[in-house]
């Protein structure tokens, strides 16, 4: 699904929506969420599967205080990817909660996608390409989930052999490397590597079949997708490099690619929250272990986008939010959460593609 023009109505929609449930009289909880990246889309069967493991336990029961709150697909791509939101206030340790949600999501993954015959343009390693935590609460702190993403990595390795695993961010410990720093020593990028050349951080030699996963945490990433109105890959890569945060005259926290898709080039965004105060006051901002973060709009990366576009004479098609901002994402999960709606995407057909 892509929009025809401007960002996505979805993403605006839901944010009221999640207001109105909502309502006044919410609890604040301890939460953590986990953007669930795995190489399937073309199976809607077991993309679907993956999810509910999350939010089930043995026997079809509801997992306590844990929700999937989106799956966005791109069959192009071969890539899906699973919202997961976990809190366990009343009990104690919510990044706990989230590893157990994630740990059955990823071995049924493993069980039944096989990267041996895996085909699209996205870049990817792994059947579980990626497992980021992110804290969605001003009193979770990034090295709880640190310490999560690196207990499940090794769970998740010693459960299912041949499984392995690269950290970034804070299970990165003691460097922090960021994810893109991570995926650039790890090959990511050119898709074609041999991934047992790799030396993995936990795990053996990476097997075929499953590939390698890179597990970690850091402050919320959202993900923006942008559709320009050619099939030049060069004019897309000129976008991207101009709009990158690491270009003078980018945009702060963003990480780009420019991709080949369905008969166009699609801008895709990691959008990276930044630690500070927000530098005007439409950015939108969270607390995260008392320490202040923000993040580009989608708009601005929409108008950029066009302007860069458009001096090649090139049009944009529309925009896409993967999922949820950050305020969209704790909203809607403790709306769920509170409700016990372990399937909660089912209610969100909006936002797939």
């Amino acid at each position: 699904m892509r929009a025809t023009s401007g960002v996505s109505s979805a993403s605006f929609q839901r944010t009221s929506n999640w207001k109105s449930q909502m309502g006044s009289s919410a609890a604040a909880r301890r939460l953590v969420a986990c953007l669930l990246n795995i190489s399937e889309a073309r199976s809607r069967d077991t993309v679907e599967k993956v999810a509910r493991a999350a939010a089930c336990k043995q026997y079809g029961r509801w997992r306590e205080g844990t929700t999937v709150l989106n799956i966005f697909s791109d069959r192009g791509y071969n890539r899906s990817v699973i919202t997961i939101a976990a809190s366990l206030d009343h009990i104690g340790d919510p990044a706990a909660v989230a590893g157990e949600a994630v740990l059955s999501a990823c071995e049924e993954a493993f069980r039944l996608i096989d990267m041996r015959g895996h085909t699209g343009v996205h870049p990817c390693l792994g059947a579980v390409d990626l497992v980021p935590l992110y804290p969605l609460g001003g009193d979770v702190r990034l090295e709880e989930c640190g310490t999560e993403a690196r207990a499940l990595a090794t769970r998740l390795t010693e459960l299912i052999p041949g499984t392995s695993a690269f950290y970034f961010g804070s299970a990165d410990v003691p460097l922090h490397r960021g994810l893109a720093q991570r995926r650039k020593e790890m090959d990511w990028f050119r898709k074609t590597t041999d991934v047992s050349c790799i030396q993995p951080d936990v795990g053996g030699k990476p097997d075929s079949r499953y590939g390698l996963t890179g597990v970690g945490a850091s402050p919320y990433v959202m993900n923006c997708n942008v559709t320009i109105n050619t099939e030049d890959l060069s004019i897309g890569r000129k976008v991207a490099t101009a709009l990158r945060g690491s270009t003078p005259g980018g945009l702060p926290g963003v990480q780009v690619l420019a991709l080949p898709h369905e008969g166009a080039v699609e801008i895709a965004c990691n959008v990276e929250s930044v630690q500070g105060d927000p530098p005007a006051e439409h950015w939108p901002s969270f607390s995260v272990g008392g320490a202040m973060f923000y993040h580009v709009p989608a708009t601005m990366i929409s108008d950029h986008i066009a302007k860069l576009a458009g001096k090649h004479g090139v049009g944009m098609v529309g925009t896409v939010v993967v999922g949820f901002t950050p305020r969209e994402c704790r909203g809607l999960a403790e709306h769920a959460i509170s409700q016990g709606i372990g399937e909660y995407w089912r209610q969100q057909h909006s936002v797939r593609m």
